[in-house]
């Protein structure tokens, strides 16, 4: 049995984790902490003063929990510190009778590798999207096909080096050390989507608090990623001023909002601070709350037609996070504004099943799936790339 603890860091809390995993891959998450923070914007701290507090709680809470004390954490990478780069290679096969080998696989890996070389940061993350050999179909499983060419694209998720060098420092000042940092949304993408809907090329939304992730996932990679500086933290923002009411009441009557004609909460009610209620209708709410929530689900639709992935018919659409997936007919008001469904993610954990875990609970995956991979000999093609990409 060997103890793991993560933190996450969104942009309004910061989500330690601690799990048990036993050798035979069974994870129990023992302990969970959580601690509010002002989050990030452009790739820095909205209040760096505070940062290291947040951290320590966090991880303090998730002790109390587990019962024990961790001196390394395996920290994730938000989407607003790092970037993805894909890079399509190709190597020629040898021999009378060429057969895609290990070997070739391992050339490609290299070949990308000095590809990312000149770009700023930290690659944190490699993996294959797809191998095409000589004109045939896309697949992860290209050993010993037969041709003349083997081509693949691997995407990169390359982490800022300020955000790196910046928590390893905040880390050591609670008496704590960094063990690793990983992609926070890689091993959402991963966890949650399943290979089947990979292979079609899925989208993955994860409207957070004051930002919203957008990914395409194909294969085991993503292969495009942008984060809009748009969330639900800015929905209750345009509440407080609205109704004058203030941000953590305006907070609740976002998160209690319903989408679409059924909606059955006709009022709202607020607590003032001289203890008195007052009332706002569903009709005042929904003026002030629709203009942004749709100004959010069209940037997400912009962003899509803006980048160069083609989703096809059977390309499947999912939401997370804590600033629309929690509404009521929220992922049906973003499925009519992009125009095809749009699901939920499935639930991975009993215990910490809301969507605004999903980033965590990713990331303890990844990083298990990591060490496993590391510690054992892996199966199939899927296992060795693991092995050659988390190297």
């Amino acid at each position: 049995m060997s103890t793991i603890s993560v933190i996450d860091f969104g942009t309004s809390k910061i989500v330690a984790l601690i799990a048990e995993v036993s050798a035979r891959q069974r994870c129990d998450i023992v302990g969970a902490g959580t601690a509010p923070y002002d989050g990030y914007a452009n790739a820095r701290w909205n209040n760096g003063s505070q940062v290291n507090e947040a951290i320590s709680t966090a991880i303090a809470n998730a002790e109390d929990q587990a019962r024990t004390n961790v001196k390394a954490v395996y920290c994730g990478v938000p989407g607003q510190f790092s970037k993805v780069y894909s890079f399509e290679v190709k190597v020629d096969l040898q021999g009378a009778d060429p057969r895609v080998t290990s070997r070739d696989i391992a050339a490609l890996f290299a070949l990308a590798d000095e590809q990312v070389q000149g770009i700023p940061g930290t690659p944190i993350h490699r993996s294959p999207a797809w191998f095409v050999v000589d004109d045939g179909k896309k697949t992860l499983e290209p050993l010993n096909q037969q041709g003349n060419e083997l081509r693949a694209l691997i995407s990169f998720v390359v982490a800022d080096r300020f955000f790196i060098e910046d928590i390893t420092q905040r880390l050591l000042a609670i008496g704590k050390t960094a063990a690793g940092f990983f992609s926070t949304l890689m091993g959402e993408a991963i966890l949650f989507i399943s290979e089947t809907d990979r292979d079609r090329t899925a989208l993955l939304i994860d409207i957070g608090y004051l930002n919203t992730d957008i990914m395409a996932v194909e294969g085991d990679a993503i292969i495009f990623h942008k984060t809009l500086p748009l969330g639900g933290g800015h929905i209750a923002a345009d509440l407080a001023y609205g109704l004058e009411v203030p941000l953590d009441s305006a907070e609740q009557i976002k998160r209690g909002f319903e989408f679409g004609p059924s909606s059955t909460k006709t009022s709202f009610d607020v607590t003032l601070s001289n203890g008195a209620t007052e009332t706002f209708s569903r009709d005042k709410v929904a003026e002030i709350l629709l203009p942004r929530a749709d100004e959010i689900c069209e940037a997400i639709v912009d962003a899509v037609r803006e980048s160069s992935v083609r989703l096809g018919n059977w390309s499947p659409v999912y939401l997370t996070g804590g600033g629309l997936a929690i509404n009521k007919g929220g992922r049906e008001h973003l499925s009519e504004k992009m125009d095809r469904p749009v699901r939920e993610l499935p639930r991975k954990a009993v215990k910490l099943s809301s969507a605004i875990y999903s980033s965590s609970l990713g990331l303890l995956d990844l990083i298990i799936d990591t060490k496993n991979s590391a510690n054992a000999g892996q199966t199939g093609l899927r296992g060795f790339l693991r092995g050659l990409l988390n190297g």
